[in-house]
């Protein structure tokens, strides 16, 4: 695994193309080479009620969440962590003077005692299959 959960304030999708962003971080989880292909899941997460700050609707949010499994030292989580939020600034980055976004990233550990996990992605991609 891990599973990257993109929440942010539903006035962020009319910034940029969320579909690109959901691409951008999934594309930079890979490069960094914590995740497996086969494990790796990327999802957005608009939230249409909503308030920052002092209200001005031109602010908006990003949550950044990585859910993984545990057993990686704290200097691999962290060059990831860095990695996935420097995406997600750099894409908001041409919005930002106008539109400011504030952007948060956080690492949560999965107990693998609490997890049941049947990933019929990872034998499909074995087997060499593709649609």
């Amino acid at each position: 695994m891990p599973h990257i959960i993109i929440e942010h304030s539903a006035n962020v999708a009319d910034l940029t193309d969320m579909d690109a962003l959901v691409a951008a971080v999934h594309q930079a989880a890979l490069d960094d080479g914590l995740p497996a292909l086969d494990a790796l899941r990327t999802r957005a997460a608009p939230r249409d009620h909503y308030r920052i700050a002092d209200g001005d609707p031109a602010y908006g949010f990003v949550y950044l969440t990585a859910r993984i499994g545990p057993g990686r030292e704290p200097e691999t989580i962290q060059r990831f962590l860095n990695r996935l939020i420097d995406t997600v600034d750099e894409v908001l980055a041409p919005h930002q003077p106008d539109h400011p976004v504030a952007i948060s990233a956080e690492v949560q550990l999965i107990d693998p005692t609490m997890r049941i996990n049947r990933n019929h992605i990872r034998t499909h991609l074995a087997r060499g299959d593709r649609t």
